[in-house]
């Protein structure tokens, strides 16, 4: 093998750059040729690619977002896009492709490697929504930049002796919001991978002011619905002042936290050593702090699962 490729695909993640870093540097140093691939798969289909060196990667690992950036693509869904992707593939004489991204940029590592194309995923999403990782690059900082907004919604909301409710990311995904609303000390958390009792949300406000309480922080995930749809019942049911926070796009941007530099470091180098090894339609994985690859058609056939143990104890600690 003497020259790969690099993309970031799907959601921007804060690690992206880093594993950049770590496939082009790893690459450099097997003496491959290493070319990044601009704007996902959208830009390997209209041959936006450039050749890159130790410079073009150098003072990225600290940046959050990706600096080939990264875009949605239709078209990739398609025959006619898959084509075009393979050709362009083919024109480079690209030997090997490395895709930095969610589940959907699966889906086309997978699609390409089925046209014969030797492909390894990484997992980089806020959404930590893939099942073969425990963890995927950008959801350990999501988690810690919610946590910090929290702290300050939570003092704001001390003084006012208020309710908050603070909705986070995530898409159909809990996991940054029971993440986050357990280190921050949320008493109540809602998740789309569970059934909403706002009856005993309520009850749980009510009482907690009776023995003296002067504040709660609720955390919404984005899968159930907006925090509008919630302060108004809260207020009504509670008799509580409540105000409600969407921390938005703040969560996907910002300097990558150490954990997620360190994972993105090592997916990216290890990613580039499977492609040497002769491996594709691979993925990387971290699980029980160890780092492995698994096929991605077994990777996406895995049946999504949240934390239930977090869950379990986020429920006792809420009281």
């Amino acid at each position: 093998m003497k020259r790969i490729a690099v993309l970031t695909s799907g959601g921007d993640a804060p690690g992206m750059n880093a594993a950049i870093r770590a496939v082009v540097r790893t690459g450099l140093f097997y003496d491959l040729d290493v070319y990044g691939v601009y704007k996902g798969y959208k830009g390997l289909i209209e041959n936006e690619l450039e050749q890159l060196g130790v410079f073009s990667v150098a003072d990225i690992i600290q940046r959050g977002g990706t600096f080939l950036q990264t875009a949605r693509c239709l078209e990739m869904k398609t025959d006619e896009g898959i084509k075009k992707a393979v050709k362009t593939l083919k024109d480079y004489k690209i030997e090997g492709l490395v895709v930095i991204g969610g589940d959907g940029s699966f889906r086309g590592a997978q699609k390409l490697s089925q046209q014969g194309i030797n492909v390894i995923g990484i997992p980089g999403t806020i959404d930590n929504d893939i099942t073969c990782t425990d963890n995927a690059i950008g959801f350990d900082t999501a988690v810690n930049t919610a946590i910090d907004a929290m702290n300050k919604i939570r003092d704001t909301s001390s003084s006012h002796n208020r309710v908050n409710v603070v909705q986070v990311m995530g898409r159909h995904s809990g996991y940054i919001a029971l993440y986050a609303g357990i280190a921050s000390g949320a008493e109540s958390i809602i998740i789309p991978e569970k059934p909403t009792d706002l009856e005993e949300i309520c009850k749980k406000i009510i009482h907690g002011r009776e023995r003296g309480k002067i504040h709660n922080l609720i955390v919404l995930a984005e899968g159930v619905g907006e925090y509008r749809d919630y302060i108004d019942i809260i207020e009504k049911k509670t008799g509580v002042t409540t105000r409600g926070t969407n921390l938005g796009y703040i969560q996907r941007g910002g300097a990558p936290s150490a954990f997620d530099r360190m994972l993105a470091s090592k997916m990216g180098a290890m990613a580039v050593e499977c492609l040497i090894a002769g491996k594709t339609n691979r993925c990387m994985c971290y699980q029980n702090a160890k780092m492995l690859d698994m096929d991605i058609d077994e990777a996406l056939s895995m049946p999504y699962t949240i934390d239930e143990d977090a869950y379990r104890i986020a429920s006792m600690l809420g009281i």
